[in-house]
């Protein structure tokens, strides 16, 4: 049978079950804990893998597929799932479409029902995975809950509360909203928010119990004009992180080139979900891609704080390059 007869998606989540069952010979009950799949799935996507001849004496991936980088960087930190993309010469909105559709694909075939979601919405790989979604008629999710404050320009802002929104509706959850600034001037100011705003004190009580987290992670450094026009790091806040060793943040939290916290003010001024809360859920999913973002995405495996991994060739190569 012939491998068009499925869609990208179909034949990467066939690969991924192909691999983990003949190569790294998981049992079907093994995969269904760790890709979240039901065992009858499991057995499905076998089933179709050896009908479109992906499975022969070996596991052979289709085209534009990238298992054995995914497989080798799962061996080597541990890590749930990785899935890398092909981007090349592709522009920065193209591959963070790319980037974002992959994300969708995975988080389609995820069990949600009675589920608590986490999102970090002002990422733009993130806005373009809730807008690759179709519907979730059995969804059922029990809460979207954002993951930080506003930062940037008023617009971002807007465009983050909508794909909270968005994405709640899809799967037919409750949206926990966050709408405070992610980084405040003061730990009095952060404190007198909070102490008026009690959706935003229900927004971070709900982070404590969250199944499923999509993650940012940044440099130390801003990312885009938009952001850097208010409630986020001052540049001189970014030397001060630089300075104890950061390499970059996750949901705004600084850590280090192992993956530890740094220590500092700063995690005063930032509203939003803490490490500590982040290393208590389930599957901590994070879109990473570019040069730039190679340290920081290491130190996020490292520190453990990241289990799912949607990246490009580059950064996967880097990856694969580094010490243990």
């Amino acid at each position: 049978m012939r491998q068009d007869k499925y869609n990208l998606s179909q034949l990467r989540m066939m690969t991924k079950v192909s691999h983990l069952y003949h190569e790294r010979g998981m049992v079907q009950s093994e995969i269904s804990r760790t890709l979240g799949l039901s065992q009858a799935r499991v057995s499905r996507l076998l089933t179709s893998a050896a009908e479109a001849n992906i499975i022969r004496t070996v596991v052979v991936a289709p085209d534009g597929l990238n298992s054995y980088l995914e497989d080798q960087i799962e061996k080597k930190y541990g890590l749930l799932e990785v899935h890398v993309v092909d981007t090349v010469d592709g522009t920065d909105t193209e591959n963070a479409e790319a980037l974002g559709m992959v994300l969708g694909n995975i988080f389609t075939i995820l069990p949600l029902k009675g589920k608590v979601v986490g999102l970090q919405a002002w990422s733009r790989s993130m806005r373009k995975f809730v807008d690759s979604l179709g519907s979730f008629p059995h969804a059922k999710a029990k809460a979207v809950v954002e993951l930080v404050g506003g930062v940037g320009e008023p617009g971002l802002q807007h465009e983050a509360n909508s794909t909270t929104a968005r994405l709640a509706s899809i799967v037919d959850a409750k949206a926990l909203f966050l709408r405070v600034p992610g980084v405040v001037t003061s730990l009095e100011m952060r404190d007198a928010i909070l102490e008026n705003d009690p959706h935003a004190r229900s927004s971070l009580e709900a982070m404590d119990n969250l199944d499923i987290a999509l993650v940012g992670v940044g440099t130390c450094s801003f990312r885009s004009g938009r952001i850097s026009l208010g409630n986020f790091f001052t540049q001189d806040q970014f030397d001060l992180a630089e300075s104890k060793g950061a390499v970059g943040e996750i949901n705004l939290r600084f850590i280090d080139a192992n993956g530890k916290p740094i220590e500092s003010e700063l995690n005063d001024l930032v509203i939003g979900i803490t490490l500590e809360q982040l290393s208590k859920v389930e599957r901590r999913i994070a879109v990473a891609s570019g040069a730039d973002k190679h340290e920081v995405t290491l130190a996020a495996i490292k520190g453990g704080w990241i289990n799912v991994l949607i990246t490009d060739e580059e950064t996967a190569e880097y990856l694969i390059s580094q010490g243990a």
